[in-house]
C-alpha cells in the first residue's frame, strides 16, 4: 500500500449539492479499490492562477489515502471523462511528505477549534 494525495479543481459553476455528489463519487471510487481514506479536505472556491476552461476560479478538494497503484490509473480515467473536473493531480508521498501532512493537519485542526 502507499501513500498518495490528490488535489482536484472542480468547476465553480456547480452547485453544492453537485459538489458534494461529484466528491463523493471519487470517494466511493477510491474505498472500492481498496483505499483507506486518510484526510478529506475542502478548501474551497479559489481563485486559479491563469484561466482554465474560460474560468478564473474552481473549487478545490484534497484527498490523502492509502491504496495500491492499480487504483490511480482508474482514478484518474474518471477525472479525464467527469466534464466537473477541471484539473487534478495525484502524488504519491514519502516519509517526509507525510510527516508535513500529518503536521499540516495538526495545524489546521488547532486554527479551526
Amino acid at each position: 500500500m502507499n501513500h498518495y494525495e490528490t488535489v482536484f479543481i472542480l468547476n465553480p459553476v456547480l452547485s453544492e449539492d453537485q459538489i458534494k455528489e461529484t466528491v463523493k463519487k471519487y470517494e466511493d471510487i477510491l474505498i472500492s479499490k481498496g483505499a483507506k481514506m486518510v484526510s478529506k479536505e475542502n478548501w474551497g472556491l479559489k481563485k486559479l492562477a491563469y484561466a482554465i476552461q474560460h474560468k478564473k476560479s474552481g473549487f478545490y478538494h484534497l484527498f490523502e489515502y492509502t491504496v495500491d497503484g492499480d487504483a490511480i490509473n482508474e482514478l484518474e480515467i474518471e477525472f479525464r471523462r467527469d466534464e466537473r473536473i477541471m484539473r487534478y493531480l495525484t502524488v504519491a508521498l514519502d516519509k517526509h511528505a507525510i510527516s508535513w501532512a500529518e503536521r499540516r493537519r495538526v495545524r489546521d485542526n488547532k486554527k479551526t477549534a
